[in-house]
């Protein structure tokens, strides 16, 4: 299992986050996610708001991988896992309560999804571009 360092969950803060996804057939979906936090060194979290074609796939097939750059750095990473949809609990109460004070305007999520990190890479230019960290 990959570890997300203190310096990886640092670089999260703020920034949207892109999430791939393949339904059962394979058929790819790409979203990006405002949400995207860091629950601890092996397990992100998002809200999904507004994404069926997100959710559908997840239900099909848990495999996702989520990519956050910063276009003026330029750096980022990417992290590879399995997803898991929360819609009850104390990880799916925390992120609703984020997501009512950052954006009340929208309601609470319909669910939240839970990845377990099992691979991060570096996305940063250069020679290391690709290189895993974990």
């Amino acid at each position: 299992m990959a570890v997300i360092t203190k310096e990886i969950q640092d670089y999260l803060t703020g920034k949207l986050a892109w999430v791939a996804t393949a339904d059962k057939k394979g058929i790819p979906n790409l979203a990006p996610k405002g949400t995207l936090a860091c629950l601890d060194e092996q397990t992100l979290v998002f809200a999904d708001i507004f994404s069926n074609k997100t959710r559908t796939a997840l239900e099909e097939n848990p495999n996702v991988a989520v990519a956050v750059i910063d276009p003026a750095g330029p750096s980022g990473y990417q992290f590879k896992g399995q997803s898991e949809l929360l819609t009850s609990g104390p990880i799916y109460d925390q992120v609703t309560e984020k997501v009512k004070q950052a954006l009340p305007q929208v309601g609470p999520p319909k669910y939240v999804v839970k990845i377990t990190v099992n691979e991060v890479y570096s996305l940063a230019p250069g020679p290391d571009a690709g290189r895993k960290l974990g």
